[in-house]
């Protein structure tokens, strides 16, 4: 299952990473605001934050501090990947994997998180987020799944 998996998060983090590549150099120069519907934008954010913009700082070690925690995080994962008995828990895995890391590589080149998805309804705006992020949380929703109904299947 290891190498599905791996394979899972380097295509994320090649997506991730084009993606944002993309909005960097061509999209957003000049940042701006482009209204794409009447319920999303693209916009650029640089969170220096965790999710939602928290513990957001600009002393010089939090940047790499978060992108060593990730990488901590994904070799965890990774030996968990290991001993995956399923695809579907690998890619999982992988998911998560890669949306950490990419997001761990934006803070390390760019000194944040670059976040360009902007939903909105009625005035009130998520807030932005990217491939990685998007990644991270259908694959932590997976996991989660994957463990609420792996015990059913084994059980009938």
């Amino acid at each position: 299952m290891l190498p599905l998996g791996l394979g899972c998060a380097a295509i994320v983090i090649a997506l991730d990473q084009l993606s944002k590549w993309v909005i960097l150099t061509e999209v957003m120069n000049p940042p701006r605001i482009i209204e794409v519907t009447g319920f999303f934008n693209f916009v650029l954010v640089g969170n220096r934050g965790v999710s939602f913009g928290l513990f957001a700082s600009d002393a010089w070690w939090v940047q790499p501090a978060f992108a060593t925690f990730a990488t901590l995080i994904s070799v965890f994962l990774g030996f968990w990947m290991r001993r995956a008995e399923n695809r579907f828990l690998a890619v999982s895995l992988g998911l998560v994997i890669g949306g950490a890391l990419g997001n761990a590589i934006d803070r390390l080149a760019h000194k944040a998180v670059i976040d360009f998805l902007d939903f909105h309804v009625a005035g009130y705006h998520w807030p932005a987020f990217n491939i990685a992020d998007s990644a991270i949380t259908v694959g932590v929703i997976f996991i989660i799944a994957e463990g609420l109904f792996a015990g059913q299947k084994q059980t009938k």
